[in-house]
């Protein structure tokens, strides 16, 4: 048996936010708990959607405490508040962050008890609260999967959840929402986005499903990521990132992840690092290592990027895959490695033995040993 996860319902193109008020309505919800940054807070877009819901008499109440990297306090203090709001449903704005913080808040009000008790695979009783989630980045997919990840700061470890119960109501793909992205912002989520994609292609439990998905999702990146980074205003590259995240998001929802993310997880956890850019710096190092037992799904990851393969063995397709990774990671001036971003290697010993117990470690194509998640280590340093 297989199952596959996503929305119940999901709007897409430009200027769709616009119908939030309809949908709100439609499902009879009362009032929003709205889960946001304190940067996204005093956001025009925001505005724009607070100015919506007033005119629609829609009540809400916005909580700015989501943080780069979400937290187990950000989590709690979200849960008291909509508590004592009397929320019925959660609204969360913005990227990775917001949307992970709104899915354990939701969680939490529902199933009671602290955020941390959820870490692992479907530890939850119930469903969550509503939750929808207004994605405003290309790259995460939160507003739209089964996982959520926050950070213990007592362990200074990221906690994975997945957790079927944590999977958005509804999810909202505007990128009118997107054009005020930073290009920095615009790179590290796109990248993040060809980690999905590139991840679930390689997984051991990958299906035909997710490998539509991530394919077409490859294929977009390679096209348009540049010129979303380039200008912000190109609306058609912002529409194209747009569907490429949430294709990425439809594959790795389903065939899960490996040990890019199980090292960014830790990376993230303990140097408190954007997400998106250690899966960027991981994701070359981490498929060299792959390449040995899966040469011939990454040459086909390669052919997706717009190589010609057709005169290459599996493994010359797999190393040209790589290349073409990393360049497309240069071109949108991504950091080339670790060191430059503080991480040390006296810490390299207990990243990788927290690595190895992450979640997504498991569908990795090769399994690793300490060492050799040390050695992965060495090489993006």
């Amino acid at each position: 048996m297989y199952k596959f996860y996503m929305p119940n319902v999901s709007l897409m193109g430009p200027g769709c936010a616009d119908s939030l008020p309809a949908e709100i309505k439609a499902r009879g919800f009362k009032k929003a708990l709205i889960v946001c940054g304190k940067r996204s807070a005093k956001s025009a877009e925001l505005k724009e959607i607070l100015d919506n819901l007033d005119a629609n008499g829609i009540e809400y109440v916005v909580y700015p405490g989501s943080v780069p990297n979400p937290t187990v306090t950000s989590v709690m203090e979200g849960v008291e508040v909509l508590k004592a709001e009397n929320c019925d449903f959660v609204m969360s704005f913005g990227g990775g962050s917001p949307h992970d913080c709104a899915k354990g808040i939701a969680l939490v009000a529902t199933n009671g008890g602290n955020m941390k008790d959820y870490e692992g695979v479907n530890k939850s009783k119930k469903p969550q609260l509503p939750l929808i989630a207004i994605n405003t980045t290309a790259g995460t997919a939160s507003e739209m999967t089964i996982f959520c990840v926050i950070t213990d700061e007592e362990r200074h470890v990221k906690m994975a959840i997945c957790d079927e119960h944590v999977n958005p109501t509804l999810a909202v793909n505007d990128p009118n929402l997107m054009v005020s992205m930073p290009k920095s912002l615009t790179a590290a989520t796109g990248m993040d986005a060809l980690t999905h994609a590139v991840e679930a292609y390689v997984s051991t439990i990958a299906t035909p499903i997710t490998d539509a998905c991530a394919e077409k999702a490859i294929k977009l990146i390679q096209g348009y990521l540049r010129d979303a980074v380039k200008d912000g205003n190109d609306m058609v590259a912002r529409d194209k990132m747009a569907y490429a995240e949430f294709l990425a998001g439809m594959a790795f929802n389903n065939a899960s992840l490996g040990y890019v993310h199980a090292i960014a997880h830790q990376f993230g956890g303990f140097y408190n690092l954007p997400h998106g850019v250690c899966n960027a710096i991981l994701l070359p190092a981490v498929q060299e290592y792959n390449a040995k037992v899966c040469p011939d799904r990454l040459k086909d990851v390669a052919e997706f990027m717009g190589v010609d393969v057709s005169n290459m063995t599996d493994e010359e397709g797999a190393a040209a895959a790589i290349t073409a990774i990393r360049k497309l990671s240069a071109d949108v001036e991504i950091p080339s490695g670790f060191e430059q971003l503080g991480a040390k290697k006296e810490d390299f010993d207990i990243l990788a033995v927290n690595a190895l117990k992450d979640a997504c470690s498991a569908t990795n194509p090769r399994q690793a040993t300490k060492e050799e998640i040390i050695e992965i280590l060495n090489k993006v340093f």
